[in-house]
């Protein structure tokens, strides 16, 4: 992984995905106890920060006859628009139990939605089934060099906005292509800033990695309210690089990520879904893991079923 690499998916996604914009609020800076910044990847196109891999890695392909990807919902909307605007069908594989709102945004977006039980099938079996049968390019969620290149786009922003400003940078963590981008382009354009990933309690794979040295997988793969960032362990290519540029990680419970959604809606008018919050609960309500006077928390998607939301909203 190179920052060739890097910067020529930022030059691609040019004019194809929004810069967001980085959001503060003196009240979350009081609850903190230190300066609180959200890079709002909420605000994204599709609703997170996958937009900018999916368009990464489709806009990369050359003589493709389609896609496929698996997802929860956020990279499948990712991919589903890229492929669309590249004219390209897409098969997306997403778990059953995927929010709603999600599977009804890939279909709107063009992708063919095929779902599956995340606890009983696998998900890297069946997208290797289809994409045989149907000679379709498999874009990973995360292990793969493209999607990696566009994300790390997220932190390219992060640095030319905050230039030379000390701060943990707090991102959300399933499979690891958000955080190992950030770092990679942080390790370049911002060496003062250090990545560090944020996980929900009993899904905390890569915190527990990071500490072991060596990847460990999660006991479950369901039953946690931050579905976008539920996967069995680090990826192939994402855990060496997080390994190398990120510092430890940081685990917060679910109780904390609804009220970081709720301060998020409250303070800064954004809706985060429960796994785009992970990294400002930890900022918000971990002031103990923090040498830092600033943190940055990416809210790395809002795509969040009215259920969930109202449950936050209550703690308002």
């Amino acid at each position: 992984m190179n920052h060739d690499l890097i910067n020529a998916a930022w030059d691609r996604l040019q004019g194809h995905v929004r810069r967001t914009p980085i959001l503060s609020s003196p009240a979350l800076d009081a609850i903190a106890g230190r300066r609180i910044l959200v890079k709002a990847e909420c605000l994204q196109v599709t609703g997170s920060f996958k937009a900018r891999g999916g368009w990464a890695a489709v806009s990369a392909l050359t003589g493709a006859q389609g896609v496929i990807a698996y997802s929860s919902g956020n990279h499948a909307q990712g991919v589903a628009r890229a492929a669309t605007a590249h004219g390209l069908p897409s098969v997306i594989i997403m778990p059953a139990d995927a929010p709603k709102a999600k599977i009804d945004g890939t279909r709107a977006l063009g992708g063919e939605v095929v779902l599956y039980d995340r606890e009983t099938e696998d998900r890297d079996a069946i997208g290797a089934e289809i994409a045989a049968a149907r000679g379709l390019v498999l874009i990973k969620p995360f292990d793969d060099a493209q999607v990696i290149a566009g994300q790390a786009s997220v932190g390219i922003e992060i640095a030319e906005e905050l230039g030379d400003l000390p701060a943990d940078v707090l991102v959300p963590c399933g499979g690891g292509g958000l955080s190992s981008g950030i770092a990679l382009a942080l390790s370049a354009r911002a060496p003062q800033m250090r990545v560090r990933t944020a996980e929900p309690e009993g899904f905390d794979d890569a915190a527990r990695s990071l500490l072991a040295g060596h990847p460990v997988k999660n006991a479950s793969l369901g039953g946690s309210i931050c579905d976008a960032i539920l996967t069995p362990s680090p990826g192939a290519l994402t855990f060496p690089i997080l390994q190398s540029y990120a510092q430890a990680g940081l685990v917060v419970t679910e109780d904390q990520v609804l009220r970081a959604m709720a301060m998020a809606l409250k303070h800064l008018k954004i809706v985060v879904e429960p796994g785009g919050a992970v990294g400002l609960a930890a900022a918000l309500f971990q002031p103990q893991a923090f040498d830092t006077d600033t943190v940055i928390a990416v809210a790395s998607g809002g795509n969040v079923d009215p259920a969930i939301l109202a449950r936050a909203v209550a703690l308002m």
